[in-house]
Formats: structure tokens, sequence, C-alpha cells
């Protein structure tokens, strides 16, 4: 057994999830075509999404990334007519106090520039970056949206944990693990967590708001991980979920063929990981 899953499994307190198996890893290169393919129908998703109404959005990219690998989904948001900020603090190097200061400092920048609330949108690693910064800063934040991140479930349930120790330089044996306890606690905002079960670094229970007000997670069927920011599917639901009114959140409920793309129901118990004909 390996380092990390014995440290996995001597971590008790949280739900016994598997990460992703390695042929679900191995299909992240999808995440190419979905990139190609959010450029090709750029115009088309354009066309169909709702309008933006002109409030801030807060970007921030997921482990590994810099404000590069969000650039797609900025420019897409901002045609739409929002105005996007870049989180600017370089590559993602792992969970920091002084990033989270620096993030809360951004925050509030943005807020009195504009004078109205941020919608913070963050993927993977990131998505925990954002539903922390809301949490400490609920006024500035008018909803906060995760792609594929590991807020819930368990810490170690990612093929990910090696590239975590080494681009934060911590060893996962250091850590406090009862601060992912909090971790699991929802920020006092609308929040919406998109997720796939075809993820091959997050396993997609890891991503699931169950039951909690002003909370929802979507299914984005077939989506790898790497690619959630920027599959058209995943471009027009951030977009739905943006244009909703201030103080008038709704739970996203797909209707006819968009049934094929987008999936509500799941929960923690739900069962074990899909195959690919069950994503």
């Amino acid at each position: 057994m390996s380092r990390i899953k014995r440290l996995k499994a001597s971590l008790t307190q949280f739900p016994d999830i598997p990460a992703p198996s390695m042929w679900l890893l191995a299909s992240e290169y999808r995440a190419f075509w979905e990139y190609f393919a959010g450029v090709a129908f750029y115009g088309l998703v354009r066309r169909v999404a709702p309008k933006g109404d002109g409030h801030p959005v807060l970007v921030i990219p997921g482990l590994g990334a810099s404000d590069l690998s969000t650039d797609l989904l900025r420019r897409f948001l901002d045609d739409l007519g929002y105005v996007t900020y870049p989180w600017g603090l370089g590559r993602n190097t792992g969970v920091k106090e002084e990033k989270s200061d620096l993030m809360l400092q951004r925050l509030q920048y943005i807020f009195d520039r504009h004078g109205k609330k941020v919608s913070v949108i963050g993927q993977s690693l990131g998505g925990v970056f954002a539903r922390e910064v809301a949490k400490f800063g609920p006024s500035m934040v008018r909803q906060v949206i995760t792609l594929g991140s590991p807020f819930t479930g368990h810490p170690l349930a990612s093929t990910g944990t090696h590239l975590y120790e080494w681009l934060s330089g911590d060893r996962f044996e250091d850590m406090d693990f009862n601060q992912h306890l909090e971790i699991r606690n929802k920020p006092p905002v609308p929040t919406t967590s998109i997720y796939s079960k075809l993820d091959g670094v997050v396993a997609w229970k890891c991503s699931i708001e169950d039951g909690r007000p002003e909370g929802e997670s979507i299914n984005l069927r077939g989506n790898t991980h790497i690619g959630m920011g920027s599959s058209p599917g995943a471009l027009y639901l951030i977009a739905d979920r943006l244009a909703q009114t201030e103080n008038n959140w709704k739970p996203f409920e797909p209707e006819g063929l968009a049934r094929v793309f987008y999936g509500t129901n799941d929960h923690l118990d739900s069962s074990h990981e899909p195959s690919p004909a069950h994503s």
C-alpha cells in the first residue's frame, strides 16, 4: 500500500471515497477537444446564453494553473456583459494563508471599485479558495460557482495528491486534516457546484453540495476535470447561473434536451463510480 493510501485509510473522520481510477485520469486528454469545441462553438454559445447585467466576476484557476487557464472563460463572460477579473496571484500552488489573505484583499478591491457584490468562480482547488473567501467576506459576494472542486468527501480522494505536494512544498502527513472538516461547510451565499462523473482528477462525490439551502450540484455529463471551464456545456451553464437576478437565486432545472447534458439529482449516497456508458 502506498504512503498516500495508508494515510487516506487512517483518516476515519472522512467518508471512504475512492480516488478516480487510472482509466479516468488517462481520459483527461479529452480536455483538449473540449477546449477546441469551446473555441469552435464560442459564437453559437454566446448567442444562446443569457446576457449579463454588468456585475463583476472574479475567476480563480485550479492547482498548478495560472490566469492563462481561465482566459477563454473570462473572455466569454466579458462578451456577455460582465466585468471579469483574474485572480492575479500567479500559479496556484495550494491553499496558503497568505494567498487567502491576498484573495480577500482582491475581493475587497473589486467590491469597492464597482459598489456591487462579486460573483466568484473557482476551478478545482480554485473553487476551495472561492468558497473560503465567501465565508470571510459574505457581504461582498453575490454567489460562488465551483468547477470540479473538492470541498467535501475525502481530502485525499484525488489523483492529484502528489502534484499538490510537489507544488505546495507540503507533505500530507504534516497537515491538520481537521481543518478540512471546516472546508466542507457551505458559505452563507448561493453556491453552485459543477462536477462530472468522468472527472479523472477529483472524485465527483467530493463536489456534492448535499441538501443545503441555496446550494446545488450539477453534473456536467461526460466532461473532463481539466476542461470544465472551457467546454461549450460549461460555458453555457456558468452563464445561466450568473444571469440570475441578485437576491432571487433559484436552482438549475434543465428542461427538454438540456437534460441530456446536465443532471441535478445526485447525492453523496449515490452508487459507485460510473462506467463510460453511465456518465
